[in-house]
């Protein structure tokens, strides 16, 4: 995705399936590896886990994240230049749309 397509500028969004990317990205920020519990529903944990995600090893998440076809669409910067925490998956090749 080109560097203004979505946002505009370094605040964009950009997309990746390389597991050291997304897992670059979410180490930074705290974040784990997760899924809702009792299913194989992707997340990403932040800080303190949440009651209904179980967490699992970046093996698991990438298991399950590869079968899928995702890719990991994310933002590096908010708008004031604060680290940002959006993520989202979609289907490969899919305008966004397209969760787990």
């Amino acid at each position: 995705m080109p560097e203004d397509a979505q946002h505009g500028g370094k605040h964009s969004a950009d997309r990746t399936t390389d597991h050291g990317e997304i897992r670059r990205w979410a180490e930074a920020r705290d974040g784990h590896p997760a899924m809702v519990e009792g299913t194989e529903i992707l997340r990403i944990d932040f800080g303190e886990p949440e009651p209904h995600l179980k967490k699992v090893t970046w093996d698991d998440f990438f298991r399950v994240f590869d079968s899928r076809q995702l890719e990991f669409l994310y933002q590096d910067e908010t708008r004031d230049g604060k680290t940002s925490r959006f993520f989202k998956f979609v289907r490969h090749g899919d305008d966004e749309d397209g969760e787990d």
